[in-house]
């Protein structure tokens, strides 16, 4: 039992029921993440010591003294079953798993199952691990690195009708199974679509990784029918509807509504930002945030309200860009009875009261009028302000937040914007990083606006291929993650009758602008490098349309020189050169 290696943990890990197996001491083996969570306890910490101490008052103990079974008792909030390992005829250990009363399915009744040495060639490992997957019902099938099945569970064969499927490969037994693939790439799949003997599952696969090594892979059936997924997934579409009518209720004008917990991104750059932010949400200082248009520069001005002492006031937006120049300072300030015609009798507050003791957001401050900018300066220094055609000064506590995607330097440098309002601006700033500086981001960002844009309008989709994604990961996206919700909702709206998001329902300048990509695999570096260059000689070729002094000059060779590399890439017969 010392010796269960990572190809059982991931498996047992995978179970939802919670998982954990003793030995004739007494002494805990092991504890998946199930298990871990259900009865609040640390894995890492509990294996290795006594039952007792991990779980006290666990009858496990006495399962193994008696060698019996228990099977779907009911204790407090867990339905459990217990039973004794047995090799040899004697006891070497236990095995528990329970669920939660309010999820708990019935376990199977094991009363009928001896676990000896006589099964799986007398690997203790291998029938541990047989009875946990075939105690939870589960689905479970596991392969080596060629893709040859060592152990299926009897939920599985039974899903495919299929009695002894170990010794042959998976796609022989298992219908447009791809956990042979997981096997060879070592690369995760997670919701996948498959069908087998006319069910629509959904899957998860992981690889067996031994010493940075794949070694094999496992395959899970989370939902063995496609129409108990589509329910559960309406159902949740529900609630968040009603949250967000809820939620948007509450809001109203005057109220940020979005928290870092709408900031999608787990690359180094965006926990990079994202940490600052958090940080700059904890004081009071004025904050600059810039980036390119489509960065999410406004999710970061309303998170960081939201999260700062100054949460529960008001929130208020100014896009500086558009507002009328001859209106600017009335908006901002506000203005008396008769300051100008067709002002209000009563007279009226400025943006910067109604955001008395909040937050006020300059969206677009680069393109704030220089008349304005002045203003703006002394009602940030001297906290007060006086309204148009007032005398009465009126003090103001407003934290500001200014973005902008352009270049306040070079403004500043062209005499469009004031330098001492920068430095009041420039006091934390927040510098976004563009779509194609966390590439690593956009797989996450994608499927969070697919489902997203699907709830919008009411259109079921599964999930995007991995052939789109690799497509997305490769434009360059100048407008950034506002653009890419364009090409989501555009891919969603030309779904026509299919679940999945592929390649061509993606526009045609994002498929013809795919990057290749190169590895060094088991290549030389020399190699990758020649590689590369016979690529990017055929696609100037291609864009030049043959022309062999233009395709030179791109390349920045001789024409002798172009003639040399098509010689060496044997190139000549493949190109039509002018």
């Amino acid at each position: 039992m010392d010796t269960i290696n990572n190809y059982y943990n991931e498996v047992i890990c995978s179970i939802n029921e919670g998982v954990i197996v003793i030995d004739n001491r007494g002494i805990v083996k092991i504890i998946n993440n199930a298990a871990e969570k259900m009865l609040m306890v640390n894995a890492k910490d509990s294996i290795g010591k006594c039952i007792l101490t991990v779980v006290p008052h666990s009858e496990l103990l006495s399962v193994i003294e008696n060698g019996d079974t228990q099977i779907n008792i009911e204790e407090e909030k867990f339905i459990v079953t217990r039973k004794s390992i047995i090799e040899n005829g004697e006891v070497i250990g236990g095995l528990q798993i329970f669920s939660e009363k309010k999820d708990c399915k019935t376990l199977i009744d094991l009363q009928n199952t001896t676990v000896t040495s006589s099964q799986n060639n007398g690997n203790v490992s291998d029938n541990i691990l047989n009875t946990i997957i075939n105690t939870v019902n589960e689905c479970v099938v596991v392969v080596d690195k060629n893709g040859i099945i060592t152990m299926m569970s009897n939920a599985y064969k039974e899903l495919i009708n299929c009695e002894n499927p170990e010794g042959k490969h998976v796609t022989d037994v298992i219908e447009n199974t791809k956990v042979h693939i997981v096997a060879k790439t070592g690369e995760k799949q997670f919701g996948e679509i498959q069908e087998t003997n006319g069910h629509k599952m959904i899957s998860m696969r992981v690889p067996i990784v031994e010493d940075g090594k794949t070694v094999g892979a496992i395959e899970k059936v989370m939902f063995k029918d496609l129409s108990n997924f589509k329910i559960l997934s309406n159902k949740l579409s529900n609630l968040e509807k009603e949250f967000e009518y809820y939620k948007n209720g509450l809001s109203g004008d005057g109220k940020a509504i979005y928290t870092f917990r709408n900031i999608i991104g787990h690359s180094a750059k965006s926990r990079e930002v994202m940490h600052l932010a958090r940080r700059v949400a904890k004081i009071d200082s004025n904050v600059l945030i810039t980036g390119e248009s489509g960065t999410g520069k406004e999710l970061f001005a309303h998170s960081i309200h939201n999260a700062s002492s100054r949460c529960l006031k008001p929130f208020v937006k100014i896009n500086c860009g558009a507002i009328p120049a001859e209106l600017f300072e009335s908006e901002m300030f506000g203005y008396e009875e008769g300051a100008f015609t067709g002002a209000k009798r009563s007279g009226k507050k400025g943006k910067f009261e109604h955001a008395n003791g909040g937050t006020i957001l300059l969206d677009e401050i680069g393109d704030m009028p220089m008349n304005m900018q002045v203003k703006l300066l002394r009602v940030i220094q001297e906290k007060e302000l006086v309204r148009v055609g007032g005398n009465d000064v009126i003090q103001v506590d407003v934290r500001v937040i200014a973005s902008t995607n352009k270049s306040l330097e070079k403004l500043i440098k062209d005499g469009e914007f004031r330098e001492d309002l920068y430095y009041r601006l420039d006091v934390m700033h927040l510098k976004l990083p563009s779509l194609r500086e966390r590439i690593e981001d956009i797989e996450e960002l994608s499927n969070v606006l697919r489902m997203k844009i699907s709830k919008k309008y009411g259109v079921y989709s599964e999930g995007i291929s991995s052939e789109a994604i690799d497509y997305l990961k490769s434009y360059n996206w100048p407008g950034n993650i506002r653009q890419l919700e364009n090409v989501i909702e555009r891919a969603i709206n030309l779904l026509e009758g299919e679940l999945c998001i592929g390649p061509k329902h993606l526009p045609e300048k994002i498929i013809r602008n795919k990057v290749k990509k190169y590895s060094l695999g088991n290549n030389y570096l020399k190699d990758v490098v020649e590689t590369l260059e016979k690529d990017l000689i055929m696609q100037c070729i291609k864009k030049t349309g043959g022309n062999k002094k233009e395709t030179a000059k791109i390349l920045g060779l001789s024409r002798a020189g172009l003639y040399k590399k098509l010689n060496r890439y044997n190139l000549i017969k493949e190109t039509y050169l002018q």
